[in-house]
């Protein structure tokens, strides 16, 4: 459904985007992950077909948008960044004059602004005037016209920024909810919400990928580590860790009295019970024994060139 190909952007010297390539499937909520100034928002421009790409190409359907009729268009739901709404026009006036742009008569308008109304919770504030709206309301009315005419694609650049926690968990139920029907792209650099909403990931830095995949598959590229902490002789503490399996490869390193052993599992094992087995009677105490396994933030981190977490 979105196909982004060697995406590459331009402004003059200044590059944006460089090489950027994934796909999102049918049904599919992508994660669109970076920091602020990573390119996230001008790879949802070219998709949207707000401008046209230095080279490289991004289809929707196999249509590249700035080429797409009035009809193609309908197919796509976008949400910009910084919720653009006209402040001197009511909740209600606004979702019909938006759903009259993507084509819809006034019967369907009606009904589409009552039904995304009401899947954003802004039923109260439908006849209000948009400019006297709060930030995170006006967000939502974004967000709502984005939705009008059930579109199958959806691009959502940031799309809680200026949300309340309560807002935020509504809009994560409903981006869920979407799940197998409308394929989305969730633009975003706060790392929960790709966690907490999204089936893969897509990580861009410096504007170019610089990972992607499941969670799962992300994590797994990182290896986990052991780590025991231990107090006792350090000839005992050094005999123990030699002679543990894998000794060669258990770092032992000493401060204040106490010695960190540290090692890369192999797959399928795990050193910490005989650790504990043979420290108990040689009389060294374990302070510590565990296994640290990677968390998305830590590829996050890596991706971004940035040390790994505290």
């Amino acid at each position: 459904m979105i196909e982004v190909d060697g995406l590459t952007k331009h402004y003059g010297p200044t590059r944006s985007i460089e090489d950027v390539s994934f796909r999102a499937e049918k049904g599919e909520i992508l994660g669109f992950l970076g920091p602020n100034g990573a390119g996230k928002s001008t790879t949802m421009k070219l998709l949207a077909g707000l401008m046209r790409p230095t080279a490289g190409s991004a289809r929707i359907d196999g249509i590249e948008m700035q080429h797409a009729t009035p009809a193609q268009r309908q197919r796509l739901g976008y949400l910009p960044e910084g919720a653009p709404v006209y402040g001197d026009m009511t909740l209600d006036g606004f979702l019909r004059y938006m759903a009259g742009l993507k084509g819809l008569d006034n019967r369907q308008a009606k009904s589409e602004a009552e039904r995304t109304t009401a899947l954003l919770n802004l039923q109260k504030e439908r006849t209000r005037l948009i400019g006297n709206l709060s930030k995170g309301t006006r967000q939502r009315a974004a967000f709502a016209q984005a939705l009008l005419g059930k579109p199958p694609v959806l691009l959502l650049d940031e799309p809680t920024v200026g949300l309340d926690p309560s807002q935020i968990n509504d809009v994560r139920r409903l981006v869920r909810s979407l799940a197998g029907e409308t394929t989305v792209l969730f633009s975003t650099h706060i790392l929960p919400e790709v966690e907490l909403t999204c089936t893969r990931i897509v990580i861009i830095a410096n504007g170019k990928v610089a990972a992607q995949g499941t969670p799962e598959q992300l994590v797994a590229t990182i290896p986990s580590e052991g780590l025991a902490r231990l107090r006792g002789s350090s000839n005992i503490v050094n005999r123990l860790a030699a002679e543990l399996p894998g000794g060669s490869r258990i770092k032992v390193t000493w401060s204040e009295g106490e010695a960190l052993l540290t090692w890369a599992p192999r797959e399928g094992e795990d050193l910490r019970p005989e650790i504990a087995r043979r420290a108990v009677p040689a009389g060294i105490d374990v302070v510590e024994v565990t296994l640290k396994r990677a968390r998305l933030e830590d590829v996050f981190l890596r991706a971004i060139g940035k040390e790994g977490s505290a």
